[in-house]
Order: C-alpha cells, then sequence, then structure tokens
C-alpha cells in the first residue's frame, strides 16, 4: 500500500451550521456538499483546499463515533484520510505490517468512498482512514 495522496482530513463539529459558517465566510471556501451517512450516525459537508478536502462531522445520534469523540476531546481534527487504489488490499496490507484495523473490510463513507479505518493505538495516536473510489 502507498498512498496517492491526501484525500481528507476529517473535522468533528458540535454543529455543522455553524461550522460551515465559519469555513465559508473566515477561511473563504465553499461547501460543495452536505450529505448524511446514516449508518455511521453523522452529517458531513465538503470543502476543496487545492486537492485536499475538509470533511466536517457533526453526529446525528448521542451513541454516534463522532458524538463520543466530542465528548472525550472536544470539537477538532477527527482523522485523515489517505488515498488508495484499493481499500481493501490496503487494509490488508496495513494488517500484515502490524497495524490495527478498525474495519477488517471497506465499507461504503460519504461521497460514496470506499472506506476503512485503522486504529489510532497503531497509528501514532492518529485515526487513519484509506480510502478509494
Amino acid at each position: 500500500m502507498t498512498p496517492s495522496k491526501i484525500e481528507h482530513i476529517g473535522i468533528a463539529v458540535k454543529n455543522l451550521d455553524e461550522a460551515i459558517k465559519y469555513w465559508e465566510n473566515v477561511m473563504g471556501l465553499k461547501c460543495y456538499n452536505i450529505e448524511e451517512v446514516a449508518d455511521q450516525k453523522v452529517k458531513t459537508a465538503f470543502f476543496r483546499i487545492g486537492e485536499v478536502k475538509i470533511e466536517l462531522l457533526e453526529a446525528t445520534s448521542e451513541d454516534s463515533t463522532i458524538a463520543k469523540f466530542i465528548e472525550k476531546k472536544g470539537a477538532g481534527v477527527h482523522h485523515i484520510a489517505f488515498k488508495v487504489d484499493d481499500t481493501n488490499q490496503a487494509l490488508k496490507d496495513a494488517e500484515e505490517k502490524g497495524a490495527a484495523l478498525i474495519d477488517k473490510a471497506a465499507r461504503k463513507g460519504a461521497e460514496n468512498l470506499n472506506i476503512g479505518f485503522l486504529h489510532p493505538k497503531s497509528t501514532l495516536g492518529v485515526l487513519t482512514e484509506l480510502c478509494c473510489e
């Protein structure tokens, strides 16, 4: 597995509407996509900056991973996502090299990407997402 680029940086927010206003009004970026990923209990908003995207994540349920993250650590950077050619193969390669997996197989995420996460306990504290189209 060799990532080809940083796909996006995920940021956990308490209020998506307020966060969108910040990124548009202060940073001058334009939100181009808002969607809910029901199985992950999250609503997302995306911005482009060069080739990298910023993904804002708001919990839609108190038992979502984003709600738990915010409760424990507060709003802020949640994860970094890397583009790979094949998410399933990248997960397999990472596990073979000693990384602990959150996802054993790819699943659908926002923007219809195939995603899989590596556990931060094995990635120097950084929740790492691997994704492809």
